[in-house]
């Protein structure tokens, strides 16, 4: 495995792709939300799966934070 960050590739289609996963993974969990259903995903190397009530409790958490962030560059 190439342990490369692929956003710095010179190629811009693989420079690109990861926002394509990006943009895939979260309409993977927007469905997932929208018909109740849990996902799989790897995390530090293991399967985990989300429920939707996770997922739905993730989202939260990352508004939180960025409003948080958007908070310490106002002052």
């Amino acid at each position: 495995m190439n342990p490369n960050d692929i956003r710095t590739s010179s190629d811009p289609d693989l420079a690109g792709s990861y926002a394509a996963m990006l943009r895939a993974a979260h309409s993977a969990e927007d469905l997932a939300i929208k018909t109740n259903t849990s996902i799989i995903v790897g995390m530090d190397g293991k399967e985990v799966r989300l429920t939707a009530q996770d997922l739905i409790k993730m989202r939260e958490q990352e508004k939180t934070f960025a409003a948080a962030l958007r908070a310490v560059r106002v002052t």
